[in-house]
């Protein structure tokens, strides 16, 4: 491993002026890890006022004594006053911020003995002395998270820590200590002070991890969950019907433990895939049945994603994703117009996705065979019909050529024929030809704009009760 030379000459700079500078926290101990820092932060005796003096490209826009130093391609250095703090009324930020003057007192505020670590560096740029007042390096030895100090005294001061230790303990494989433990569930409720999106951001990063299963059940078990996500807690002691041996959260959260995707959007929409089933579950002829859940799911899951401030584009990925999970596929029953209006329901971008929710939610369920016959024989027939039209765009005609054919002024009219032209090419691609278009854009012509719409609709309503009939068929109802 080597330490960055924007990194070396900053503490070189600093040292130059008089200043102390020391590597500190994550990214020393990613770097005793022999792991990639993402970011490199330095703390140092010099004020705030005295680094932008040394650094006069700083920028200096809070009150915590962090000064960002830019470098040209690379990410910004985070320089930092030695601080102390004290009280913290609202379990998230110091009531006040005191300036020190020894790098000690500043590795005694923060969060876990891991990260409470500093080290110099020589006049070759090596790693010098480490500073380890709490035993930091024997834990990452131990491969355990345990706070600096008292547990509880730190998640008092900031409640996010709670949350930070199983991000960590799911990004780093470690356990989390057994007293730390204890007061992450004692303290637990403490986070409803937290900002939704700091809680997010957390949630993000253990869905992104190589145990994001770990990280759920740690919330749960440390009752973090139910204040993050009660709606999936809703299922912790639901039943299922003779297709699942697990009851409603085991099966969510082993869906998730088996996804096959790293994108922490479709774990996510894995874990949330039967989030509405506590509330379909309904009793016919003696049999559980959840009908539509799926559509509950998706409206649930917006709501939670809403509550914790995700972004739309974000949001939009994972209710799409839970609302079409239980897409219909029988491979005797499915043509390739089928599999145009799926790639039309659910965007092509998505498709990919919905098998990986499907292969998660058959191992979850503890069906050994995670890629049956007809998922390898749809991703076959989406290859197949990949270039089929699915989209107006894709027509052999446009609205340009439609205008010039029937010497017509751009009107409603106009979109009207094409939606319909669509919808009968989605249905059966071999009609996707220029002579054929003409033509029946010639006999849509004849239709007044009403009767066009109410074509497009009939087609449309058509389709809607083939998915609905293939529905029905998939829940035997």
């Amino acid at each position: 491993m080597i330490i960055p030379e924007n990194v070396i000459k900053t503490i070189k700079e600093l040292k130059k002026q008089g200043y102390e500078g020391y590597i500190v926290g994550g990214c020393l101990r990613d770097f005793l890890m022999n792991k990639e820092p993402n970011d490199w932060d330095i703390t140092t005796n010099a004020r705030p006022e005295q680094v932008l003096e040394v650094f006069s490209n700083g920028k200096y826009e809070n009150d915590f004594g962090t000064v960002l130093l830019p470098f040209p391609n690379k990410d910004c250095l985070e320089i930092t006053t030695y601080r102390s703090e004290s009280a913290y009324s609202d379990f998230r930020h110091p009531d006040r911020v005191i300036f020190e003057t020894n790098v000690e007192k500043d590795l005694e505020r923060r969060d876990f003995t891991i990260n409470a670590l500093a080290a110099t560096l020589n006049d070759q740029g090596e790693l010098g002395d480490i500073i380890d007042l709490f035993g930091g390096q024997k834990d990452i030895k131990k491969k355990i998270i345990r706070t600096v100090g008292e547990p509880s005294d730190r998640f008092k001061e900031d409640a996010l820590r709670m949350m930070r230790a199983i991000r960590l303990s799911c990004q780093l494989a470690f356990e989390i200590e057994e007293k730390t433990e204890r007061a992450i569930t004692k303290l637990a409720g403490s986070i409803k002070f937290i900002s939704k999106e700091r809680i997010k951001d957390e949630l993000i990063k253990i869905l992104k991890s190589p145990f994001p299963y770990e990280g759920i059940m740690l919330l749960h078990n440390t009752k973090l969950l139910q204040y993050i996500f009660p709606e999936l807690e809703e299922g912790f002691e639901v039943a299922q019907n003779h297709h699942h041996i697990h009851t409603v959260f085991k099966h969510s959260v082993l869906s998730l433990k088996y996804c096959p995707s790293s994108d922490w959007r479709v774990r996510l929409a894995a874990l949330f895939h039967d989030i509405g089933k506590p509330k379909t579950k309904k009793f016919i002829n003696g049999q559980a049945t959840f009908y539509n859940h799926e559509y509950v799911g998706a409206k649930m899951t917006e709501r939670i994603m809403k509550r914790l401030k995700f972004s739309n584009e974000d949001t939009i990925k994972v209710v799409n994703l839970v609302r079409n999970h239980m897409f219909y596929y029988n491979v005797g029953e499915v043509t390739a117009s089928s599999v145009r209006r799926l790639i039309v329901k659910t965007g092509e971008e998505n498709l990919e996705d919905l098998i990986a929710i499907r292969i998660a939610d058959r191992l979850g369920s503890g069906n050994l065979k995670a890629k049956p016959y007809k998922l390898r024989h749809l991703e076959y027939m989406l290859e197949k019909v990949r270039h089929d039209p699915i989209s107006v765009k894709m027509l052999k005609i446009n609205g340009s050529d439609i205008m010039e054919l029937l010497k017509i002024s751009p009107s409603p009219k106009i979109g009207a024929i094409l939606e319909v032209l669509l919808a009968e090419v989605i249905d059966d691609s071999e009609l996707n030809t220029k002579e054929y278009l003409e033509k029946r854009s010639r006999e849509l012509n004849e239709l007044d704009l009403s009767q066009i719409r109410q074509k497009a609709q009939e087609l449309i309503t058509e389709k809607r009760i083939e998915e609905d009939r293939e529905m029905k068929r998939d829940f035997g109802v």
